[in-house]
Formats: structure tokens, C-alpha cells, sequence
């Protein structure tokens, strides 16, 4: 199983960056383009919410060959806040990433503390 990493700065348009290169390393996979959403929630996420004063965001992508992937993105750190879920208002313009990345992944979790969180979603080949 490859694995492939590589970091971005925590500039917005970086995201645009790591979900082409997302793309570039998955190519054809039956996976990539929930990948690729995966990637840029996750990516948003960690440039929005690290208050480090060298702020990065660290990608690595595993596939096992065409029947699942692996995203895993780890932020900057210094923050206080974890990674979860929240159910935002019809109204509100943020509050969905990881929402979204539930609806994509198999499973999902967060590992870390203040030093960065890593969020990891694997993604299963549909059957």
C-alpha cells in the first residue's frame, strides 16, 4: 500500500493545490473524487482552525490498491479545540466540514492535542 504525503502552507488557496494533487496521486481510483471533497474539508479545517505561528497543513494519502483510501490531515496545532462534528443552522455559512467527511468516510477519527490534530477518513470502494 502506497502512501503518499506531502505540505501545504495554510494559505486558502492551497486547498486548490492539495485537491489536484489529490487527484494526481488517486487518477482514476473509484474513490478519488470523494477524496478529493474529503481533502478540502479537511484542509479548510486546518487552516481555519490552527492558531500556530507557522501554519501548515500536513497531507498524506494511502491506497490500498482500489478498494479503499486513506486521507489523513494534520494541522499546525495550537489550538484548543478538537476536531467534531457540528449540526450548523440552515443558514450558517460554515460549520459542515466534517459533516460532510462522515458522509463520505466508512469511519473516521482524530488523534492529537495542542501540538496538531491529525483527522483521518477512510473510504471504502463502492461495492
Amino acid at each position: 500500500m502506497p502512501t503518499y504525503h506531502r505540505t501545504f502552507p495554510a494559505r486558502p488557496e492551497e486547498i486548490t493545490r492539495a485537491r489536484r494533487w489529490t487527484r494526481a496521486v488517486l487518477g482514476t481510483h473509484p474513490c478519488a473524487d470523494d477524496a478529493a471533497l474529503v481533502v478540502t474539508e479537511l484542509g479548510t479545517n486546518a487552516i481555519a482552525h490552527t492558531t500556530s505561528p507557522h501554519p501548515a497543513f500536513r497531507l498524506a494519502i494511502t491506497d490500498d490498491g482500489g478498494q479503499a483510501v486513506t486521507i489523513s490531515v494534520t494541522d499546525s496545532g495550537s489550538t484548543a479545540s478538537r476536531p467534531h462534528v457540528e449540526h450548523a443552522d440552515d443558514g450558517a455559512t460554515g460549520g459542515r466540514g466534517l459533516y460532510l467527511v462522515t458522509a463520505c468516510a466508512t469511519a473516521w477519527q482524530v488523534t492529537g492535542d495542542h501540538h496538531g490534530h491529525t483527522v483521518t477518513a477512510h473510504l471504502r470502494t463502492p461495492a
